[in-house]
This record gives structure tokens, C-alpha cells and sequence, in this order.
């Protein structure tokens, strides 16, 4: 017990510190006392940087530390559902699909007379038809995952194969962004470097109790999703609802996936790595710890890969799955490495 409460201190602590640093960054540098003095409402040295941390780059951040969280629980709920420490949103093609239904209405933008301003909601993710295509999407793919894990008893087997998936649905996407206008183009390439930054205040209000209340409604499965680690047939021995679970398991994970893919872009590798974080410090396999926690470092990295993007002290930005992929791949080489000495 002390430990926990030592544990919710440093991550609490780590978050407020992230978010400043986070808020501080950019092409403009700005001291953290001068943030925590905009913030509290006071007046700071310049008046430029009111509007510069209120108007960009305070809903920037607060996107960042919501999403990594919902990829993070994500990808959590994910590996537990498939018992499978490899499985994540990206990896089983989840995102792929939440993309290809960004990628319809991109297509069906591009027949209809309001396509350019579409294409404008898409560049700044402030879109409900873009949430929920990309949520519809998330789901479809994530339940056809579902059905072949019936068939498909080994589970690499059905990494495998969803990984297929997840490159089919990638071409398919392919083929209509190749029919769309250049201008459409350039907008949704853009759109799948991921970018925290898109979101304004007006599309915060749809962003943030989606993601919010979902996360909220996650931490309420801690226990049937510990049922779920010892299999379907105990878990059903032990008076557990398996089908019930597998189905809120899987609209939740559809709905944070999508809603972030839609404002956020594709971001990859939150999912997948965080959980392997928050195990190890965690120490416990026990989700209802384990929720909370992966929330929270989920969070810490996306705040992280966001303050190294803006490349501090410099105008240029890079792409964000670049920087998320240089944080997750050696988090999951490490995992993977660990994992093949514990079997030597």
C-alpha cells in the first residue's frame, strides 16, 4: 500500500512536470515559471506568450496527455484480451482500419461539392464524421480479428494474419487516396504522421468526454480483465461473462483507437510499449492497478514524444510516429530479448 501511494506521487509528479515542459517548448521557449504563471492566471513578461500557451499550445498538450493515455489502456486491454505481449493497435491492424474509414470519407469528400471543406476538418481533426468513421472502422477490423481468433488457436499464428490485415487494409487505403485530388492528398499524408496539435478548442469539446468518459468506463474492467489472463474456460468456470467482457473490451478499444486516430492521426507504438512500462513498474498483473498506471505513462510518453518533436529551441517539427517509434521499439526489443532469456 505504501508503495502505491509512493508510485501515484511520482507518476503525478511526472505528469505535472512533462505537461509544463511540454507547454515551455516550442519554437518560441518559454521559462516553466513563466508557464506556471500564465497559468495561475497572472501576468507574464510578455503578453505574447498568453496567447501562444493558452490559444496552441495548452489544448497541444492536454491532447497529448489524453491520448497516450487511451493508446496506452488500449493496447493494454488489447494484449490481455489476445494473451499476447505483442498485441497492440497498431500492430494488429487496428489503426489500419480506423484509417481506411478516415480514408472513405476522404474519398467521398473528394466526389461531393463540400470536399474542400472537408478536407479542412481532416486538417485540423475537427470532424464527428471523421470520429466516427474512424471508430466504426477500429471496430470492423478489431471484430474480424475476434472472429479469426476462434479458428486460429496459435497466437502468433494470428499476429501473423493481422498483420496481413493490416497491410490490406493499407493498400486499399492506397488506392483510394490514389483516386483523390492532390490537395487531398497532401492533407491526409500529413494527417498520418500523427500530430498532437491539430485540436483546437472547438474540437476539444468533442475530444476530450469521448476520450474521457471512455478511459473512465476502462477502469471499471480491472477485474473481469484479470479473469481474462487465466483464460476463457476458467474465466467462465469462475462465473465470468466471457462474451459480455470480449464485446466491452472491444467497443472500448474501438472507440479510444478511433476517436485518437481521427484527431490525432495514426500514432504508433504508445499502444504496444506502455504496457510493458507499466507492468515493470507496477510489479503486479493485477489491472486494477494496472489500469491506472499504464493511463498514466501512457501520458508521460506521449508528452515526452511531443516535447522532442518540437525539437526545443528550434521552428522545425518532426513527424511524431517518428519520435513515438524511437521511444517504443527499444522498449519492445527489450521486452522481447527479456522474455527469450527467461526461457533459456
Amino acid at each position: 500500500m505504501i508503495k502505491l501511494r509512493y508510485l501515484t506521487l511520482l507518476l503525478l509528479a511526472a505528469i505535472a512536470a512533462a505537461f509544463v515542459v511540454d507547454l515551455a517548448t516550442g519554437s518560441v521557449n518559454i521559462p516553466p515559471a513563466q508557464v506556471l504563471s500564465v497559468l495561475s492566471g497572472n501576468e507574464p513578461q510578455r503578453a505574447s506568450w498568453v496567447s501562444i500557451i493558452m490559444i496552441f499550445r495548452l489544448p497541444k498538450a492536454i491532447t497529448a496527455l489524453t491520448a497516450g493515455a487511451a493508446l496506452a489502456l488500449s493496447g493494454l486491454m488489447m494484449q490481455t484480451l489476445f494473451r499476447n505481449p505483442l498485441a497492440g493497435p497498431s500492430v494488429l491492424g487496428i489503426t489500419s482500419g480506423a484509417s481506411l474509414g478516415v480514408a472513405l470519407v476522404v474519398l467521398g469528400a473528394a466526389i461531393s461539392q463540400r470536399g474542400a471543406q472537408l478536407i479542412e476538418g481532416l486538417g485540423v481533426g475537427g470532424n464527428l464524421t471523421l470520429v466516427l468513421a474512424s471508430a466504426l472502422g477500429a471496430m470492423l477490423t478489431l471484430t474480424a480479428i475476434l472472429i479469426a481468433a476462434r479458428w486460429v488457436k496459435n497466437v502468433m499464428t494470428l499476429l501473423i494474419i493481422s498483420l496481413l490485415g493490416g497491410y490490406a487494409l493499407g493498400s486499399i487505403v492506397s488506392i483510394l487516396i490514389n483516386f483523390s485530388r492532390p490537395e487531398m492528398v497532401q492533407a491526409y499524408m500529413a494527417w498520418t504522421f500523427g500530430s498532437f496539435s491539430n485540436i483546437t478548442w472547438r474540437e476539444m469539446r468533442i475530444f476530450l468526454p469521448v476520450i474521457a468518459l471512455t478511459c473512465s468506463l476502462c477502469m471499471l474492467v480491472g477485474k473481469p480483465l484479470n479473469g481474462l489472463l487465466l483464460g476463457e474456460t476458467y474465466a467462465k468456470s469462475m462465473g465470468l461473462s466471457y462474451l459480455p467482457v470480449r464485446l466491452i473490451v472491444i467497443t472500448l478499444t474501438a472507440v479510444l483507437v478511433g476517436c485518437v486516430t481521427a484527431y490525432c492521426g495514426p500514432v504508433a507504438f504508445i499502444g504496444i510499449a506502455v504496457p510493458h512500462l507499466a507492468r515493470v513498474v507496477a510489479s503486479t498483473s493485477d489491472h486494477r492497478i494496472l489500469l491506472p498506471v499504464t493511463a498514466a505513462i501512457g501520458g508521460i510518453t506521449a508528452l515526452s514524444a511531443d516535447i522532442l518533436a518540437q525539437l526545443p529551441g528550434h521552428s522545425i517539427v518532426l513527424p511524431l510516429n517518428a519520435v513515438t517509434a524511437l521511444i517504443g521499439s527499444p522498449v519492445i526489443i527489450w521486452f522481447i530479448i527479456k522474455r527469450q532469456r527467461s526461457f533459456v
